[in-house]
Formats: C-alpha cells, sequence, structure tokens
C-alpha cells in the first residue's frame, strides 16, 4: 500500500516542514499532501516543495473549489507540475462548507453535485488543450454569459501546453457524489473512512467506474490517518480529541456539517448529537469528553510497533490503495517499515 504524508494547512504564522517532506521522500512514501481553510493555501507550498524534491508526488488535499475558477486551478496546478518535472502533481479538489464558501469566499453554495461536475469537466478541457474551452454547466459555464456579463466573452485555449494526464481526486462523502467521484475523476479523497466503513463505499464505486466504462485499476483511493506511537495508548486518544470535537461541534452551520455527518454514518450518531451541543453551548471541555475512544481508535494508529501494525494490516485488507499519515518522525519512519516501503539507506 502506498503511503502519504499529510502536512495539513499553516496555523497563525507559515511554517512548511521540509525537512519532514525530504524525509518522507527518502522513506519511500509516495506522495505529500496540502490543504487550505482560511489562511495558508494549498497551491502555493507544492510549487516551493517541487524545489526542494525530486520523486514525491505533491497533492492538494484539498483545494476549495469555491476559491479559484476551474481555469484558474487548472492554470497553476498545470504550472506547478511543470515546474517539477511532470507528472508528479495531484489535484484534490473539495467544495468545503457553506459557512467558508458564502463567509470567506462570498459565493453561493449552490449545487454541490453540479458544482464539481463542472469544474472538473471545465478543468479537464482546459488540460487537454484540444481547442478552446466552451461549457454550458448546470454551475458553471464558459463562456460566462450571466448577470452582469457584457456578453463579448470568448472561448480559449491555454497558452501553456499542459499535462493533460495530471491526476483530478475528489474529496466526497455523499452516495450521489461518491458516485460521481468515481466517474468523473482519477482518484478519492473521503472524509473519515476506517476500515470498517470502506465496504459502504464500494457499491457506489463501481456504479461510478461502470458508468465512465473505467477499470478499478484506473481509480485510487486514500483514506488518512495520524499515528502515535505510545505505550499509553488512553493518553494518545484523548489526544486526539480536541480536534474532532472542533470539527464535529463548530466546524460548518449547526444543520450542515460534513464532519458531524459523517461521524453518524459511522454509528456515532448519538455521540455525534451531543458533541455539537455541547460545542455550540461552549462547553468545549465536556465536548472533548464526549468523543468516543472507539471512533478516535478507528481513525488513528496509535500504541506500540505491534498494535499499529496489526491495525495498518486492516487498512491494507480494506481495498483502498494508500493511506495519508501524519506525525512525528518516529511514526513516519515506523510506518515506512510497517508498510515495507522502499527505504533509502542515508534515511
Amino acid at each position: 500500500m502506498k503511503l502519504g504524508l499529510s502536512i495539513g494547512y499553516s496555523g497563525g504564522e507559515m511554517r512548511l516542514p521540509v525537512e519532514k517532506v525530504q524525509l518522507a521522500e527518502r522513506l519511500g512514501y509516495d506522495s505529500v499532501w496540502t490543504a487550505e481553510a482560511y489562511g495558508s493555501d494549498a497551491l502555493s507550498p507544492l510549487a516551493y516543495l517541487a524545489a526542494k524534491t525530486e520523486r514525491i508526488r505533491l497533492g492538494t488535499g484539498v483545494i476549495q473549489l469555491a476559491g479559484r475558477t476551474p481555469a484558474n486551478a487548472a492554470m497553476t496546478i498545470a504550472t506547478i507540475d511543470a515546474l517539477a518535472g511532470g507528472n508528479r502533481v495531484i489535484c484534490g479538489i473539495g467544495v468545503s462548507g457553506p459557512q467558508i464558501v458564502e463567509g470567506w469566499y462570498g459565493q453561493p453554495w449552490g449545487r454541490p453535485y453540479y458544482r464539481l461536475k463542472d469544474y472538473v469537466t471545465i478543468m479537464k478541457k482546459v488540460l487537454a488543450r484540444e481547442e478552446p474551452v466552451e461549457h454550458a454547466g448546470k454551475e458553471i459555464s464558459l463562456p460566462y454569459t450571466g448577470e452582469g456579463a457584457l456578453g463579448v466573452g470568448k472561448p480559449l485555449k491555454s497558452i501553456l501546453h499542459m499535462n493533460p494526464e495530471i491526476p483530478i481526486w475528489l474529496g466526497t462523502g455523499m452516495e450521489s457524489t461518491v458516485k460521481l467521484t468515481a466517474e468523473i475523476a482519477d482518484g478519492w479523497l473521503p472524509l473519515g473512512l476506517v476500515p470498517e466503513t470502506y465496504k459502504t463505499y464500494e457499491p457506489w464505486i463501481a456504479q461510478g467506474l461502470a458508468k465512465a466504462g473505467k477499470e478499478h485499476s484506473q481509480f485510487e483511493a486514500q483514506g488518512g490517518a495520524a499515528v502515535v506511537v505510545t505505550d499509553d495508548v488512553q493518553s494518545a486518544l484523548d489526544r486526539l480529541k480536541p480536534n474532532i470535537a472542533l470539527y464535529v461541534g463548530g466546524m460548518g452551520h449547526k444543520t450542515k456539517n460534513f464532519h458531524k455527518e459523517m461521524m453518524i454514518r459511522r454509528g456515532f450518531g448519538d455521540a455525534a448529537e451531543r458533541i455539537q451541543e455541547l460545542f455550540l453551548a461552549k462547553q468545549k471541555r465536556e465536548a472533548i469528553e464526549a468523543v468516543p475512544d472507539e471512533f478516535v481508535d478507528q481513525g488513528a494508529l496509535v500504541g506500540d510497533r505491534a498494535r499499529i501494525q496489526n491495525r495498518f494490516r486492516d487498512w491494507e485488507d480494506s481495498g483502498i490503495t494508500g493511506l495519508t499519515v501524519s506525525g512525528n518522525e518516529e511514526a513516519l519512519r515506523l510506518m515506512a517499515e510497517v508498510a515495507r516501503l522502499n527505504v533509502d539507506p542515508s534515511s
């Protein structure tokens, strides 16, 4: 199984863990993944990392669809891919949530299913560079002819000869969008996937692939897990709970929170409702305490080498093609050994 390294987005100060990424490359990791919320962006760091690495794939996990037009996303990702030497970049895209889409980007939430479909279709046309780009979509159209348009927009073809094979992955979780992902994208970045739940998604993926006439071997699916090497499992699980409580309880609107919905799909509905109730009542300590140990343990790799190795086997047997991990240097080295990667002797 391929391993990826998650470096997420920066906090209050811009920090990029270049040495950790270089270590991951030497250890045989396949990819490194950035992210964005409403601070540092996900694409700029990849251009910098392209200059500091040689082989590791550079992925966005994810760029927010509302933050860029599809043409701009294609321009940026193609430029980074060219600077990186070609065939190293993965463009992961997600819709984010209505609070950020409307509150930060000033864009309408719209219909995410059709917005994703239009976005990917336009990006692929831009990258393919077969003809000037035209697209009459249900959410996004080129040229633009809506409110405020002068009506003089002209279909254009990229000046830059882009790599048409740049893979586009989608971060989705609902039945309709997972099917769409398998149909129109090259890979999937599932939210909150654990080995126990992958079978739920398998028929959706199969339907999407069949609709596009694609084989399963043409599609990648990459889960994610925090890795903590320790003899004190309970303490490690407790340290992971605040972030879960934040996302389930306070990330998104009360009636539209994808992290809460994911927790419910995994069978922790009562806990999800309680966490959100407590978090919104500003009882954050109680919300953290309401996060079940089992939920945390399912989505992480925590414990000594034997415990982590046993749990990793579940990921390997689940059907996904890769796992993106986060952790310190000890965790990265252990995962390289557990996953039997081709480690550079100098590392």
